[in-house]
């Protein structure tokens, strides 16, 4: 995934940038960068590996690094941003939050045309900005390049570019996958990924852009240049896990959303008759807790939380990058409380499950501290498709999911044409699906929410909305 943030103003505002980026920090973990114009010294720009410490430590003293009166940055899960582009439209500085499945591709058709040439990056990839920019130079304008831009890529990409005279450009993702917001205060407008973002300094809302739609950004004027379009897909998997509470996708809040799933969930099992006795509704940390919280409302039994995670130290599950240290690392933030624990029947409720490793050591956790049962459920659907728009559930192979190997197990590849049956926990396949999570995983019970139910929660049109990892549909 990741995030972007970038304010042009009429005075300077790095810093404000700094603490616009630092609001994103929970939408990426591999790189983030920074770049500021002004008249004199031009561009400026800084980018740092943030998979050992968060990005505030690595830009805490950003402003007497950079000065502008522009500015924009970034968190990436991917490549490495902002670039800075020599083009003939003049230099300017992007970044862009998405994923580029046909870059290959693109650099292939460019590179034999002798159009262009891309410098590599460690194993042999491209970064996703410098095919964008060579994309964007085969327009007339800026705006007629990104529109191409737009149209050319498999996948999606949202783009925030700044400009040598300190106007930005902005252009949400042709299908609108995931969101732009733009704010405005006096003398000044800015655009996020993450509205709350700006809010904090000072921003009002002016408007969140439509699928497609590109927009030139000064100071003082937002000016529309392609209007976008009415169709929409926007990842439906940022409610249930990536967006941070306090944000709003298409009007809906995410932790109200988050609520009333979890209701969903409950009154889904009680009319079941699948909701087991347990002491209490629990979430995993820390996206499921508030599923959980809903949870507990809807079937009225009591929240707890049996274990807490240590973060003054250790804010971060991906420190360090190496595998072994993170596992360890993560099992060391989990402090149990064992009066909660001990003797208790549990019910935990997840965000998603992807792979299940976590999962599995949580569980085994409670049971080494006591617990008597510990059931799961999952707030969304099981995920059987790797993601091909967004870096979520992007993996090597659709393998990789948990959901795909338990299938591989019980049937074979011919279990692929009945995944339907897998994800209903009504049918003999969906039982057994569960039944061998469970025997795996060491989980007393297991559901998931229903892709009807997420939808409900969520609340706007399921044709507005991107299911592609649940049910595989574009």
């Amino acid at each position: 995934m990741g995030g972007f943030f970038g304010i042009t103003d009429t005075n300077d505002c790095v810093q404000d940038v700094f603490f616009g980026v630092d609001y994103h920090s929970h939408l990426g973990k591999a790189r983030a960068g920074m770049a500021s114009v002004n008249p004199t010294e031009g561009f400026q720009r800084e980018i740092h590996n943030i998979e050992n410490s968060p990005f505030h430590t690595k830009f805490d003293n950003i402003a007497s690094r950079l000065r502008g009166n522009a500015c924009i940055g970034c968190i990436s899960d991917v490549d490495p941003q902002p670039l800075l582009i020599r083009s003939k439209f003049g230099i300017y500085a992007m970044v862009m939050v998405g994923l580029v499945e046909n870059g290959d591709e693109i650099v292939e058709e460019y590179v034999k045309s002798n159009r262009s040439v891309f410098q590599s990056m460690s194993g042999n990839r491209v970064n996703s900005v410098e095919i964008i920019s060579a994309l964007i130079n085969q327009g007339q304008t800026l705006a007629d390049g990104i529109r191409h831009a737009q149209e050319k890529i498999k996948g999606s990409s949202s783009l925030l570019l700044l400009c040598e005279d300190g106007s930005l450009y902005a252009a949400r993702d042709r299908y609108g996958r995931l969101p732009i917001e733009i704010g405005k205060r006096p003398g000044a407008h800015c655009v996020s990924f993450e509205a709350f973002a700006y809010k904090k300094l000072g921003f009002d809302s002016v408007k969140e852009l439509r699928s497609g739609e590109i927009v030139h950004i000064t100071p003082e004027t937002v000016t529309t240049l392609f209007e976008g379009y009415e169709e929409t897909k926007i990842c439906a998997f940022l409610w249930s896990y990536y967006g941070f509470s306090t944000a709003t996708y298409e009007g809906v809040n995410v932790e109200v959303m988050r609520n009333e799933n979890g209701r969903i969930m409950a009154e889904n099992e009680i009319q079941n008759g699948t909701l087991p006795d347990v002491d209490y509704i629990c979430g995993v940390p820390d996206s499921g807790t508030p599923h959980a919280i809903g949870y507990s409302f809807g079937c009225r039994k009591p929240f707890a939380r049996p274990f807490i995670k240590y973060t003054p130290a250790w804010s971060r599950s991906f420190i360090p990058s190496n595998q072994e240290e993170r596992k360890k690392i993560a099992k060391m933030k989990q402090i149990p409380v064992t009066e909660l624990i001990e003797g208790k029947n549990l019910l935990f409720v997840d965000d998603s499950i992807v792979r299940g490793t976590q999962l599995q050591e949580t569980v085994d956790f409670l049971y080494q501290n006591g617990a008597k049962s510990v059931h799961i459920r999952s707030a969304c659907p099981p995920i059987m498709y790797g993601c091909k728009y967004l870096n979520f559930s992007r993996n090597t192979s659709d393998m990789d999911l948990l959901g795909r190997k338990i299938i591989m197990e019980l049937e074979g590849e011919e279990g692929f044409d009945h995944i339907d049956e897998y994800c209903d926990g009504t049918t003999e396949r969906g039982k057994k699906f569960r039944e061998l999570i469970c025997k795996k995983l060491h989980f007393d019970s297991l559901e998931f929410q229903t892709l009807d139910g997420i939808k409900k929660a969520i609340g706007i049109p399921s044709c507005k909305l991107c299911t592609y990892c649940w049910n595989g549909k574009e």
